[in-house]
């Protein structure tokens, strides 16, 4: 050790910092030991910089709660206590996750941001195991003490009618079917798991917990706790107990070695998916009800189709529906939610080169498909009841439907009939418009 140390004295100081910076910061701290120049060196603020963004994805100096640190060495410290007892790369990977969801959140949905909780203790994740009788997984475990879930419930009535739409998994609407998903925290994965297993008739001590659910129309979300993949309930979860995989198996994986424990389980899989797709601007937020929420209808080709006819733009998407699927059923054993953005673009209504200010919805004319094979072709007036009359530059006219499929995947395609002008004063003759067809399919991640 005197030898390498007397020749690593030799070397300049920026490359001694980083044959340093090579190794980890326990190493780091026995070197210190070797000589004055390699305890200087060991002890470099800019040495602990780099051991503090390698391994907890830190750029400033500041403890888990975001408290500001006097150094990056006294950081590492305060995080190596607080989280030394997981695998780093998880916990790094964990704090981007929330690192990621709240700066979106912040942005874009800063009132479901104001829900999300603290993290949970050592000494909470513990009592939580103990009550409900299993082994949370490790990057679970991780999850929760960076952010114990969402405050969702409240006994106020008015309160919590202003939590419920404010899920940070989101949802979708159609008819009277209304679905916005929160993440739960410990004290009610607790409640709502030893409530629901009672419903279910699954044992007080499943393997099952409820972590997500929604408190609209009921949907819950089950993470297995020893295979560690996360399920959601169908339309038979009540009767039979069944349950569809949210999470594609091929991605989970497992490892006997636990000092290089790089295994994930699901709810950690499903919500870097779900974190994606905001980022992506895939999933988007909506008003609902005078509410913002997130909407799990599609917003980005190839899941959202766009069609434009003499100026009037048709987006479509879909959304599955596992809680009203029906794996052991005939015609509705897959179910599905669809949304259509109907516009009129600025330069307005363009028809055999006459131009029109305004122009208004007839009829609609839908072809449904399950494996290319037609199992719906239907026409009717109006769409949900009503004739929206489109304007340029306004925002664009909404409606969501449903449609069951006994196979998947399929698609959806259609057009409207439109007359320039209104219905009750036409100004042309009417025209089509193209819906262009949007898949209907069996997701691998299931939200």
């Amino acid at each position: 050790m005197e030898v390498e140390s007397m020749g690593l004295e030799g070397l300049g100081d920026l490359i001694l910092e980083t044959i340093i910076s090579k190794l980890d910061p326990e190493n780091a701290a026995s070197i210190a030991c070797a000589s004055t120049k390699l305890k200087a060196a060991a002890c470099d603020e800019n040495l602990w910089r780099i051991f503090c963004a390698r391994d907890f994805d830190l750029d400033s100096p500041l403890d888990p709660e975001g408290n500001p640190c006097p150094s990056f060495k006294v950081a590492y410290k305060v995080w190596i206590k607080s989280f030394g007892m997981y695998p780093l790369p998880i916990v790094k990977r964990v704090k981007q996750l929330w690192s990621a969801i709240k700066s979106w959140m912040a942005v874009n949905f800063p009132e479901a941001n104001g829900t999300l909780r603290k993290g949970a203790s050592e000494v909470e994740i513990r009592n939580a195991e103990e009550s409900l009788g299993i082994r949370l997984p490790t990057a679970t475990k991780v999850l929760y003490r960076f952010c114990d879930g969402q405050d969702t419930i409240c006994h106020s009535t008015a309160e919590h009618k202003r939590l419920a739409p404010l899920g940070i998994i989101g949802g979708y609407e159609f008819y009277n079917h209304v679905v916005n998903v929160h993440l739960l925290p410990l004290s009610q994965i607790i409640e709502e798991t030893k409530d629901v297993a009672m419903q279910i008739g699954f044992s007080v001590r499943s393997k099952y917990i409820i972590v997500a659910a929604s408190y609209y129309y009921e949907k819950w979300f089950f993470l297995n706790s020893t295979n560690k993949q996360l399920y959601v309930g169908t339309r038979n979860l009540l009767s039979d107990g069944e349950m569809l995989p949210c999470v594609p198996q091929a991605l989970l994986r497992q490892t006997s070695d636990v000092n290089n424990d790089m295994s994930q389980d699901a709810l950690l899989l499903w919500l870097e998916e779900h974190c994606r797709r905001l980022q992506g601007g895939m999933i988007k937020t909506r008003m609902l009800h005078k509410m913002r929420t997130i909407s799990l209808y599609p917003e980005a080709p190839p899941a959202c189709s766009v069609a434009v006819t003499n100026g009037v733009q048709v987006r479509a998407s879909a959304v599955f529906v596992p809680e009203m699927s029906d794996l052991n059923g005939g015609e509705e054993k897959y179910y599905y939610s669809y949304s259509v953005r109907l516009s009129l673009l600025p330069d307005g209504c363009i028809l055999d080169g006459t131009y029109y200010s305004s122009c208004q919805l007839y009829s609609r004319h839908w072809i449904i498909r399950s494996k290319d094979v037609v199992v719906s072709d239907v026409s009717g007036e109006a769409v949900i009841g009503e004739y929206p009359l489109l304007l340029p530059n306004e925002e664009e006219f909404v409606y969501e439907s449903c449609t069951p499929l006994p196979a998947a995947p399929g698609s959806v395609e259609g057009s409207f009939t439109f007359v320039p002008g209104r219905l009750r004063k036409p100004e042309g003759r009417q025209f089509d418009v193209k819906v262009a067809p949007f898949p209907l399919e069996e997701p691998g991640y299931i939200f």
